[in-house]
């Protein structure tokens, strides 16, 4: 997965995506063309706010009418999030950030979501 969005270099072949070859593409760029990663251990921005956390998910993106719009809408699927949106990433428990870095994927509009591990911290409800 980090191959696929530029974070490691692939030893022997090529990445392709959509018919180009990403071989070597800064992670900007891979998120650009379409793919949007959540990775591993949360990696949220501790510092930043859930709803500045939500509209680095988007900083690919200009249409700033619609980004709002997206970030309501994740909201309204993570209640818990729109409850917490003002409190710093960071202060938040394991699984509400795992919670805020799979919420945050999807606000880049990619055509391709790759997850590892998107349950991981996150408690079952009965």
């Amino acid at each position: 997965m980090k191959t696929i969005i530029g974070l490691v270099k692939p030893h022997k072949r090529a990445i392709e995506f959509d018919g180009l070859d990403i071989t070597g593409w800064q992670p900007s760029q891979i998120v650009r063309a379409g793919i949007s990663p959540v990775l591993e251990g949360r990696r949220i921005f501790p510092y930043l706010t859930v709803q500045e956390n939500l509209l680095m998910g988007a900083y690919t993106r200009d249409d700033t009418e619609a980004i709002q719009k997206d970030v309501n809408e994740i909201l309204d699927r993570f209640p818990i999030l729109l409850e917490r949106r003002s409190q710093p990433g960071g202060t938040l428990s394991g699984g509400e950030q795992q919670m805020l870095a799979v919420a945050r994927a999807p606000l880049a509009r990619p055509r391709m979501l790759i997850m590892d591990e998107p349950s991981m911290g996150l408690s079952r409800r009965k």
